[in-house]
């Protein structure tokens, strides 16, 4: 009896796909826990047309990365620190007050999760901060640290 899973199933198959088990196996437990629905000629186009519409969801995304990317390379973000002799800062400048100043100065909203910065910035000057928007889309941002 050939199934479209609805769900993962370990050993047999992934989300999407359509495959071949026995009646028994889809009757008794794919179809009665939900995991899979048998595949009709109707359940097979729903299925095609479901896909089309990811894929076509997945390209806006990937054009509206794109385009953000572009406007985020033409900023620089200018934060204030208070700084030592030599530049360095007192305590360091962080991905998430990078983010609130995107979002304060820029109107661009971004989760200071995509940053790429592991320590955060510990001196004065420019620095330029990667920013992944989309699995293939990084940006970067300047980012000016002036004193206080």
């Amino acid at each position: 009896m050939k199934v479209i899973f609805l769900k993962d199933v370990k050993g047999k198959g992934k989300k999407g796909e359509v495959k071949n088990v026995s009646d028994g196996y889809a009757h008794n437990f794919l179809l009665k826990q939900n995991l899979a629905i048998e595949a009709t000629p109707g359940n097979i186009k729903s299925l095609e047309a479901k896909k089309n519409k990811e894929s076509k969801e997945a390209a806006e995304e990937l054009e509206q990365s794109k385009k953000l990317k572009e406007t985020i390379e033409k900023l620089t973000v200018e934060l204030q620190a208070k700084s030592g002799e030599g530049g360095r800062l007192f305590g360091s400048v962080t991905s998430k007050q990078i983010a609130d100043e995107l979002a304060k100065k820029h109107k661009i909203k971004i989760d200071k999760r995509k940053f790429d910065l592991p320590d955060g910035i510990r001196a004065l000057g420019f620095t330029n901060v990667p920013i992944k928007l989309h699995q293939e889309v990084t940006a970067t941002v300047k980012v000016h640290v002036k004193e206080q």
